[in-house]
C-alpha cells in the first residue's frame, strides 16, 4: 500500500503541475510570439501633407494599404499609398498625429505591415537607379545631374550640424542636396540609416527650406566623391 500511495502522490503532483502549466498559458504567461519582420527598415517620419491619413512611398505601389505600429507607445495607423516619395513609407500629417509621441517627429522604433497580401519590397530600385547602384553624373538636359534619390525630401527633428540620415548610403557618404525652387544647396554627412534615401537633420532643411514648408518636392541629390 505504501508503494501505491507514493505512486498516487506523483501522479497527483505531475497533473498539477500540468494544470498550473495550462493555466498560466491561457493566462497569458507563456513566450509571446515575436512581432512580425518590417517592411521598412529604419525611422519613419512625416511630411505636411493634409488629407485622410495616408503616407507615400518608394518601394509600394499607390493603392497599397500599410500598418504603421509605434514600438514606444502601441500606437496603430493603417494608411493607404497615394503616390511616390523618397521614403519607404512617409507618414502624412493626419497618420503621424495617430502614431506619434508628444513632440517628436521621427518614430524610430516601428513596424511596418503591408496589408494586402504582397510581398514586404526589400532594396526596391528607384527609377533609372538599379539596386545597390548610384549614378551621380548621370547628365540630363541643361547639363543638370541627375538625382540618386527620387521623391520629395523631409527632415526628421533630429539636432545639430547639417546632417542626413539614409536607407540607401552608409554612414560618412556625402550629399549634396539642392532645392530647385529656390536654388538653396545644403551639403551632408550621412550619420545613420533611416527609411528614406536621404532623410535631412532640422538644421539641413533649415538651409534649403521654404519658409513655413516641411517639404521639398522639387530636388536634386548628388553623391560627392
Amino acid at each position: 500500500m505504501k508503494v501505491q500511495r507514493k505512486h498516487v502522490l506523483a501522479a497527483t503532483v505531475a497533473l498539477a503541475a500540468s494544470a498550473a502549466v495550462a493555466v498560466g498559458t491561457g493566462m497569458g504567461f507563456a513566450e509571446t510570439t515575436p512581432a512580425g519582420q518590417s517592411a521598412c527598415a529604419g525611422s519613419v517620419t512625416f511630411s505636411a501633407e493634409g488629407g485622410a491619413p495616408a503616407a507615400t512611398s518608394d518601394r509600394f505601389p499607390v493603392g497599397t494599404r500599410l500598418r504603421v505600429t509605434n514600438l514606444d507607445n502601441g500606437k496603430v495607423a493603417t494608411v493607404t499609398v497615394t503616390g511616390p516619395s523618397g521614403s519607404c513609407v512617409l507618414l502624412n500629417a493626419a497618420a503621424m498625429d495617430l502614431v506619434r509621441e508628444p513632440g517628436k517627429n521621427v518614430i524610430r522604433r516601428n513596424l511596418v505591415e503591408r496589408l494586402d497580401g504582397g510581398a514586404a519590397a526589400t532594396g526596391a530600385a528607384r527609377p533609372g537607379v538599379p539596386a545597390g547602384e548610384v549614378r551621380p553624373g548621370n547628365a540630363q538636359p541643361g547639363g543638370a545631374r541627375a538625382s540618386v534619390c527620387s521623391g520629395a525630401i523631409t527632415f526628421s527633428a533630429e539636432g545639430g550640424a547639417p546632417a542626413a540620415t539614409s536607407g540607401q548610403f552608409p554612414v560618412g557618404t556625402r550629399l549634396r542636396v539642392t532645392n530647385l525652387d529656390n536654388g538653396k544647396a545644403a551639403t551632408v554627412t550621412v550619420t545613420g540609416p533611416s527609411g528614406s534615401c536621404v532623410l535631412l537633420n532640422a538644421a539641413a532643411m533649415d538651409l534649403i527650406r521654404e519658409p513655413g514648408k516641411n517639404l521639398v518636392r522639387r530636388n536634386t541629390v548628388e553623391l560627392l566623391r
